[in-house]
């Protein structure tokens, strides 16, 4: 067992902007202190959504057993509740078996739920019927735009294009009559939790981006895409609206080229790493790490390792 082992085992959740390295350095450390990792990627909870959404392949997890991976239908939609419930039962489980659960993943709500104090207000059938029309009559861009006048947190962390976020956002805005942030908690974990963020300068991001869109097409994206339309991905509210695969199913609907679909893949990644990098910004309690231009995520593990034991 490592010399650097933590007793008794505290909580590691590793955060940051997408192909910031996140997963690279998760694996070192769970490694490194005998624990096992927990998924905190919404994406990477459906089944199948392994190329578009960079999933770790058996050989890179180095033998490290990851959880909530692959627990979701692409036809299913996206539940922060049930996500909370499940890898809380997960953290539970590894903390009481003394090993560490090391958590990765760019979806801030996701590592908030898991984490922090975090009640979910009720829902309004009625109220959602009426957004969810507006949505499939008007798209996401309308209501998107209603909840940057009504709640400009909220906009700014919900991508445009995810209808079935910024619907929830509005019902609760509708029912509680405050701000959908509002309702998201202070900074208070319900466990001992070490928080590293992996910062990587803007201009190495924007070209890493880049980079890992073109090793998705050359792994075979639309193939994978292909199979997962057949399985209902489409129809899935949360899933088609994931980064790559929505553009791929749009240039399969004839509304672009392939080559439009990849390069706005590559702008929206971008965008979306910019929002990443803002909502994780207001957490104080982050421990920030740079990475040196074309360094390995695994040299930050010496640094993690000692705030981890601090």
């Amino acid at each position: 067992m490592s010399s650097s082992r933590v007793n008794p085992p505290r909580v590691v959740s590793v955060v940051g902007a997408t192909a910031a390295g996140k997963s690279d350095l998760a694996v070192a450390i769970a490694r490194s202190l005998d624990g096992e990792v927990i998924n905190t990627d919404s994406m990477q909870l459906y089944r199948g959504m392994d190329i578009g959404t960079a999933k770790l392949t058996e050989a890179e997890r180095g033998g490290v057993p990851h959880h909530l991976l692959d627990i979701w239908e692409v036809t299913e939609g996206a539940s922060v509740a049930e996500y909370q419930r499940l890898a809380r039962a997960e953290i539970d489980r590894l903390l009481a078996a003394g090993r560490t659960p090391v958590l990765v993943g760019g979806s801030g709500l996701y590592v908030r739920a898991a984490i922090d104090e975090m009640e979910f207000p009720g829902t309004d059938a009625g109220v959602r019927a009426g957004l969810e029309q507006e949505l499939d009559e008007h798209g996401s861009g309308l209501l998107h735009r209603r909840l940057a006048e009504l709640d400009p947190v909220a906009a700014e962390a919900i991508l445009p294009s995810n209808g079935r976020r910024i619907v929830r956002a509005l019902e609760v805005i509708e029912i509680t009559g405050r701000p959908f942030t509002a309702s998201l908690p202070g900074h208070r974990s319900v466990y001992e939790t070490v928080q590293i963020g992996v910062r990587v300068p803007r201009p190495e991001l924007d070209e890493r981006i880049a980079l890992r869109v073109d090793r998705m097409w050359a792994a075979g994206l639309l193939d994978e895409v292909r199979e997962l339309e057949k399985l209902g991905l489409r129809e899935g509210r949360t899933a088609s609206r994931a980064l790559g695969y929505q553009q791929v199913l749009d240039h399969f609907a004839g509304e672009c080229t392939e080559d439009e679909a990849r390069a706005e893949t590559v702008r929206a990644t971008r965008r979306f790493a910019r929002r990443q990098e803002s909502w994780f910004r207001r957490d104080e309690r982050i421990h920030w790490l740079d990475r040196p231009a074309g360094a390995d995520p695994v040299e930050l593990l010496g640094r993690s390792l000692e705030l981890i034991a601090g």
